[in-house]
């Protein structure tokens, strides 16, 4: 007999004696080498190095020499990364341990499609005693993902990128062109925090013509500075009874009211002059508005200085549905640049309708018994009857029908004040929860209504709208909207659709029903990527 052979058993196994009872969690590896049969153990090894052990040890080697062989030579966790050695110890694990090894992994031992990933490998060192948090080469671990806080979607980083040099050099003007609900102030904010960290001190100054749309702006941009900013700045607001100390606003983001702004300058015209040595960065929302004459005195005050730059956000860069003449001043304004969606395909819109960046627009023509023709006017206005009684039940008809569906956020843009009201009147007897918000609305009371509208919640609501929301309101979970509103302008139509025009990977809803009284066959009336395509043939350098 091989000296081999004589040898003792190894310290803490007991070969002599009948296997131990399998109760208890895992299999260490010594019980483990004593349950299994010399071959299953042999086959551990590399060929060779068997062969090799067996010719110097005069015979087949076994039983204990066999097991001391192994635990002297093996290394049990690069055995259990390779599929085909795990594979040959696991088939020699008694049945009660490989049920419980399955549980603990996840997944069948056998299963061809198993996912031996780092966390089920950990669990099957556990299993054999093996405590290491070395994952196995033979395993790769998955990369962390750090998560921007404030970070854009990939057409809106090429806008950023796009806008900037047209800003920096040049006439340092243009326009960002985004449907509604694209996120301009989102990717507008990026430009902002760029220009305020590229110069320090300076004054970026925000213009709008809501108090909506300056109080979204402020907001957003404590939010985005708060994660994009290097140094402590003002934030300022000039709207309403708010009036900011602008001698001592020498850094920071300014958002201004053009209303207030023209009342300001009404009483003291040197005040823009002073505020626009330190201004930097000239953001105007809305900005189909600015060639009004009263605006364009405001941005033109403030763009005085050569080193200051002009960046205008709108959805509809035009400023009527067919007069080129009107949208080419506009145009001209911004020295023709602008920087658009740009994103594979033909049809921008479709493309973020597709990749749910925007909601699915479904469209119904209200049925009333009205001037079917939308097209005739009486001073440049469409035909109305809105306040007959037929037309009024075919609006109501449109919101209960919504109702009806499980429509939680209805928003209704009606002809008039008297018609929100009345619509309401009649809702509210109803026993419709609804909302009345005009320009007649207290501010105090308009902000919680929007509050309560953009809560969410399963309970549905309607608000009904005159001249007030079509800007600046943003509600991402407005999934139907009525547009009882009689328009040929193909700006007003555009705000009023965007408004539910959200999608999913924006906070927004997946669909969304809209029914108008706008006449579908007007051109880019009813069709969201005509409309936004409209006005292509005056921006000769759009991007």
């Amino acid at each position: 007999m091989s000296p081999l052979s004589r040898q003792p058993p190894e310290r803490g196994m007991d070969l002599t004696t009948s296997p131990q009872s399998l109760e208890g969690p895992g299999l260490s590896v010594a019980r483990f080498m004593h349950l299994t049969s010399d071959q299953g153990v042999r086959d551990l090894f590399e060929p060779s190095s068997l062969a090799t052990m067996d010719a110097l040890s005069g015979g087949r080697l076994a039983g204990v020499p066999l097991r001391l062989a192994a635990r002297a030579m093996l290394d049990f966790r690069t055995l259990l990364g390779d599929a085909d050695k795990r594979d040959a110890m696991l088939r020699h694990l008694p049945s009660l341990k490989k049920r419980e090894l399955a549980e603990r992994v996840g997944h069948e031992l056998f299963n061809g499609t198993a996912n031996w990933n780092p966390g089920s490998v950990r669990a099957l060192y556990d299993f054999f005693g093996l405590f290491d948090d070395r994952p196995s080469p033979h395993f790769p671990v998955p990369l962390d993902i750090a998560e921007p806080v404030y970070g854009l979607f990939d057409y809106q980083r090429r806008a950023v990128d796009q806008l900037l040099p047209l800003l920096e050099n040049g006439h340092r003007r243009a326009v960002l062109h985004l449907p509604t609900g694209a996120g301009k102030t989102r990717t507008a904010m990026h430009v902002v925090a760029y220009w305020l960290r590229q110069a320090e001190p300076s004054v970026v100054v925000w213009l709008a013509s809501s108090d909506e749309l300056l109080a979204q702006a402020r907001t957003a941009f404590a939010d985005a500075w708060s994660h994009l900013g290097n140094r402590s700045i003002k934030i300022g607001a000039m709207w309403g009874s708010q009036m900011p100390d602008l001698d001592a606003f020498d850094d920071g983001f300014l958002a201004i009211g053009l209303q207030k702004g023209w009342a300001v300058m009404s009483r003291n015209s040197e005040w823009l002059g002073r505020l626009s040595g330190r201004v930097r960065l000239v953001v105007f929302d809305e900005a189909h508005q600015c060639i009004a004459a009263t605006y364009r005195w405001i941005t033109d005050e403030l763009t005085v200085d050569y080193r200051c730059s002009l960046l205008g956000l709108t959805a509809t860069p035009g400023r009527t549905w067919a007069d080129i003449d009107r949208d080419g001043e506009l145009a001209r304004y911004f020295a023709e640049s602008k920087v658009t969606l740009d994103v594979p395909g033909d049809n921008p819109i479709q493309y973020l309708t597709d990749k749910g960046y925007l909601a699915r627009a479904t469209f119904t023509k209200l049925s009333a018994e009205r001037d079917e023709d939308n097209r005739s006017s009486r001073n440049g206005h469409p035909a109305d009857n809105s306040s007959s009684e037929r037309y009024l039940t075919a609006v109501l008809d449109a919101i209960e029908a919504f109702l009806d569906a499980a429509k939680r956020r209805l928003l209704v843009f009606a002809a008039s004040v008297e018609q929100a009201k009345l619509l309401a009147g009649i809702l509210a007897a109803r026993g419709k929860r609804c909302e009345v918000v005009t320009a007649q609305t207290p501010s105090d009371r308009r902000r919680r209504v929007i509050r309560d509208f953009t809560t969410p919640t399963t309970d549905s609501m309607v608000i009904l709208n005159y001249g007030v929301l079509t800007t600046g309101f943003d509600a991402p979970g407005i999934d139907a909207v009525v547009i009882a509103r009689p328009t040929l302008s193909l700006v007003l139509y555009s705000q009023m659709v965007g408004r539910a025009l959200r999608g999913p990977k924006a906070g927004g809803t997946k669909d969304c029903a809209i029914v108008t009284v706008v006449d579908p066959n007007l051109p880019g009336f009813g069709d969201i990527a005509e409309a936004f395509l409209n006005w292509e043939d005056v921006w000769t350098t759009a991007i």
